[in-house]
Order: C-alpha cells, then sequence, then structure tokens
C-alpha cells in the first residue's frame, strides 16, 4: 500500500461511519463480509481534511482503472450507495468492489474475493471527478 494505510477525507469519513453503523442490520449476503472489512481498515485509516487529500487515492466520485490477473483492463467510478448504476460502471462504495477500492491508491494492487476466489487488482489511474461535497455532515 502506497501510503500504508487508507487515506480518507473527513467528511467521506464521517459519512461511512454513519452509513455502516445504519447497514450494520442488513442482511445481503453478497455484500456483508465487504462492508464488515470496510469496517476492519477504518480503524486504521488515515483521516485528512479535503486541502490535504492525496490526487492518486480512490475516494467518493473517483474513476478508477484497473489491471485485472487475467489481463483485463477496465474503468469504474466508486460512487455513494445511491448512485449505484452497474451499467454505467458506477459502482457503490458498499458494493464488494467499491469497499475494497475505497481508500487505496494508484500503484496498490487490491485483493478481492470474487466467487471463483481472490484476484489480485492492480490500480493504474485514479481521476477525480466531482468532489463528495452534496452531503452536509456535522464533524
Amino acid at each position: 500500500m502506497k501510503y500504508g494505510s487508507l487515506i480518507l477525507e473527513k467528511k467521506e469519513y464521517v459519512y461511512l461511519k454513519r452509513m455502516l453503523n445504519i447497514s450494520e442490520y442488513e442482511n445481503k449476503f453478497d455484500n456483508k463480509e465487504a462492508l464488515k472489512k470496510l469496517k476492519e481498515e477504518l480503524k486504521e485509516a488515515h483521516i485528512v481534511d479535503d486541502a490535504d487529500m492525496p490526487k492518486d487515492v480512490i475516494r467518493f466520485n473517483s474513476k478508477v482503472t484497473l489491471f485485472f490477473e487475467n489481463q483485463l483492463e477496465k474503468t469504474f467510478q466508486v460512487v455513494a450507495p445511491l448512485d449505484n448504476d452497474v451499467s454505467n460502471s458506477k459502482i457503490s462504495v458498499f458494493a464488494p468492489m467499491g469497499a475494497a477500492l475505497l481508500g487505496y491508491s494508484e500503484g496498490d494492487t487490491v485483493v478481492w474475493n470474487f466467487t471463483q476466489g481472490k484476484l489480485d487488482l492492480k490500480v493504474i489511474k485514479v481521476e477525480q471527478e466531482t468532489m463528495f461535497k452534496n452531503i452536509d455532515v456535522a464533524i
């Protein structure tokens, strides 16, 4: 991991913590383990102000280009749960892949559990779109 731990912006971190506390009561099998892992990673995450957020870290609305072990290259956008739209390559931060990517950066390799088993995903490129400013969070 390029920066040693996950890096998250303060407002996004607070939003995630609140949403994870609410989602704890959901029983969706496909994302239960991913959310549990994300919750554990948040305990060790480095929390920074928006101005101090490195540009190559995956956050809300980041467009991420990944290189898969099977030589496939694909670009996704990591979004808030309500903006999830798989047909347009927008993946919720609470989907297993979205949860796995959040806080990692260009050059990192992320291990992700597919139904066929674990695969290494290499983060090739991170592009920042509109930042996560439309949610008002009291810190």
